[in-house]
């Protein structure tokens, strides 16, 4: 989506980790906040994102079964190699 918006859902993809860490500039976190305004796909995207560092946030290595770490694992490195997020 780009109708009248500076940046672009791929862009938002690629920095939305520094988006969320609040390590973008003045002027680039306007520009994706203002994108985030306008489409529901990012908006969307960036609420997964959230909730699946909250998530993966309580849990403890211990706790995951070593077969679900490697698809878990598995599917990052796949969405990595594809530059397309989940979902």
């Amino acid at each position: 989506m780009t109708d009248g918006l500076d940046i672009d859902c791929d862009e938002l993809v690629e920095i939305v980790t520094d988006y969320l860490d609040g390590a973008l500039d003045a002027g680039t976190h306007r520009r994706v906040s203002e994108h985030l305004a306008q489409c529901d796909g990012c908006a969307t995207y960036v609420e997964q994102m959230l909730e699946t560092a909250r998530i993966a946030g309580t849990l403890r290595a211990q706790e995951l079964r070593p077969d679900m770490r490697e698809r878990l694992l598995g599917a990052f490195r796949g969405w990595k190699a594809a530059g397309t997020p989940p979902g």
